[in-house]
């Protein structure tokens, strides 16, 4: 832990990743990718080097948004497939296509890497897009066969949103693996409760820890599609359109000022506290109940492990 610290709590950027069996913690300075592995915990760090430091355009309000959200989207891919890389299926392994076999002939292994994570990365940005907000907007626009009332049809898509989205999150918990991984960002949340509070880094202490945490990354997507709700409608009462397939466009266009929103917006909540802003985090502390449960004590050791490898040498380096 970082030195000569108070016995005062603090907020801290730390933030992570719940994974197949194990968690990816994210510093100011460096990742960790732990994973319990069949035998034991397998360890992966790595130094950042942020886009925006290159490029200082990109860490504008805004545009930083929208940034941080693809990076962090490679990186737990690329961590994500890292833990699964411990877990091969047990039985059956077929052999590989004649196409996998052409690509690991032609790209190598770092370049099929590469390709395998940029379209996990556009898959997941695709689906999440067409099922959160294009097809709400699809579903709504049905609602002019019966009234031409803007306001309904807009009603209808902020409801349909919502609803899909809750849908899907309560389905996916019900799931027995993922209910494991989410008992991880469990672990996650608990261990960064701990820290924040300055407490030693124990299973015991990070075990009285809550488990909802108000600067929760996976809340983001709750409050893309709360913006979302917020901006087109007020775009749209302004420059109405008719066309279903033209809003839906419209929409597609309007996704990075929504993402830009939406991360200023979680800055300053997560940097305040006070009536306003935890009235705020509460719709995302609530959606908290789907995905994220009570850890095991070795789930806790993982994300223990994978904090103290973030924590930076120089004290309040990672204060939010």
């Amino acid at each position: 832990m970082a030195k000569n610290q108070k016995s005062c709590g603090f907020r801290t950027t730390i933030g992570g990743q719940a994974l197949i069996e194990g968690i990816l913690m994210r510093g100011p300075e460096k990742q960790a990718v732990v994973v319990r592995g069949p035998e034991g915990l397998v360890v992966q760090e790595e130094e950042l080097r942020l886009v925006k430091d290159k490029y200082p355009i990109l860490g504008l309000p805004l545009v930083r948004g929208g940034v941080t959200f693809l990076d962090s989207m490679v990186r737990g891919v690329k961590a994500l497939m890292f833990s699964a890389d411990y877990f091969p299926e047990e039985t059956g392994a077929e052999e590989p296509s004649k196409l996998e076999r052409w690509l690991d002939e032609k790209l190598g292994n770092e370049k099929m890497e590469k390709l395998v994570i940029g379209f996990s990365v556009v898959l997941a940005v695709c689906f999440s897009i067409g099922l959160f907000m294009l097809l709400p907007t699809f579903l709504a626009s049905l609602v002019e066969l019966v009234t031409d009332s803007v306001l309904v049809r807009n009603l209808v898509d902020a409801a349909l949103r919502i609803a899909i989205f809750m849908a899907y999150l309560i389905a996916v918990s019900r799931m027995k693996d993922i209910r494991r991984v989410f008992s991880y960002h469990g672990a996650e949340h608990k261990t960064i409760f701990c820290y924040e509070k300055r407490l030693e880094l124990t299973v015991d202490n990070v075990r009285q820890q809550p488990k909802h945490h108000p600067r929760c990354g996976t809340s983001f997507m709750l409050v893309v599609i709360i913006v979302a709700i917020l901006v087109n409608t007020a775009v749209f009462a302004l420059f109405p359109v008719d066309n279903v397939f033209l809003r839906m466009l419209v929409q597609l266009l309007l996704l990075p000022l929504v993402v830009g929103i939406t991360y200023e917006f979680n800055r300053y909540v997560g940097g305040h506290d006070n009536p306003v802003t935890n009235l705020l985090a509460k719709p995302g502390l609530w959606m908290q109940n789907f995905t994220t449960f009570e850890p095991d004590d070795s789930m806790m050791e993982v994300a223990i492990e994978a904090l103290k490898r973030v924590i930076p040498e120089e004290e309040g380096k990672d204060k939010w």
